[in-house]
């Protein structure tokens, strides 16, 4: 597809999507209390889409991705939590 192709197909879902992030980030900002790792990966993730780096879909994923490669004895929990919690 072209450039103009691209924009006419996907501008208005992408500009939807990044102003719920504005959103996200301002209740964030006005919202008492510590980040965890969520907010800390989801703003590594933020990074990645500056600048001219290519690959900028992988790099978000592994930067909400477990990279450990020996398996853990028991789940913390039930349900997945969307980031690492890290070491």
């Amino acid at each position: 597809m072209t450039r103009q192709q691209v924009l006419d197909l996907y501008f208005l879902d992408a500009r939807h999507k990044l102003i719920e992030i504005a959103a996200f980030l301002d209740r964030m900002e006005r919202a008492s209390g510590k980040d965890d790792f969520r907010f800390q990966a989801f703003k590594t993730a933020l990074g990645e889409l500056s600048g001219a780096k290519k690959q900028k879909a992988k790099n978000i994923l592994l930067a909400f991705s477990d990279h450990s490669t020996k398996p853990i004895e028991k789940a913390p929990g039930k349900g997945a939590v969307g980031a690492c919690p890290g070491k």
